[in-house]
């Protein structure tokens, strides 16, 4: 499955639901034309994104909070999914995009990509569901009950690589992030 076709299901059952997008999923994500009032563009710290939604979830306890985290920003901070199980907010929603590269340095491999288990890892960790979804087909059938399956869930979403292959000073630009924190802290505090 391609990323964008999953985060096409993803935006559909946003709802009210705020969403962190970490690192080279935010122009996908953005090309969408998602809710800017619930989406905090997560980038220039990788792994650190899971840590950001937590504080969001636990701080609003009635708003869904989703990550869209990747699988080598999570490797840079595996401790958080202990921390997520230990707080065990029942409005997270963890996915992480498996692509098995580094799509934002050039497509280098992540190491061990393809062995190891992340939705083994937050289950082993505490998380109260898990899911891994490798087919389109059944992840849009199955999304919904998975995205909102008591917290904290999370959902693996292995997609082909797709590398992006130019140097990073010559990407676009997406929305930046400090926007989007006080878009959706505005929006929160209104709500």
């Amino acid at each position: 499955m391609k990323a964008i076709d999953a985060f096409r299901v993803i935006e559909s059952l946003q709802e009210d639901s705020v969403v962190v997008v970490c690192q080279e999923g935010r122009l996908p994500w953005e090309s969408l034309d998602p809710n800017l009032d619930l989406y905090i563009p997560f980038v220039g710290s990788m792994g650190k994104g899971s840590s950001l939604a937590l504080g969001v979830a636990l701080a609003r306890p009635d708003r869904r909070v989703i990550v869209l985290d990747g699988d080598g920003s999570l490797l840079m901070n595996l401790g958080s999914l202990v921390t997520v199980a230990n707080k065990a907010p029942k409005n997270f929603c963890h996915m992480v995009v498996e692509n098995g590269i580094y799509a934002g340095t050039g497509g280098q491999p992540v190491p061990n990509s393809g062995k190891t288990s992340f939705a083994g890892l937050a289950k082993a960790a505490g998380y109260a569901s898990t899911y891994e979804f490798n087919d389109l087909e059944e992840f849009s059938l199955r999304a919904e009950e998975a995205m909102y399956a008591e917290g904290p869930a999370f959902i693996s979403l292995k997609v082909e690589p797709e590398p992006e292959m130019r140097p990073m000073a010559t990407r676009p630009r997406g929305r930046p992030m400090r926007e989007g924190i006080y878009t959706v802290k505005a929006t929160l505090a209104g709500s």
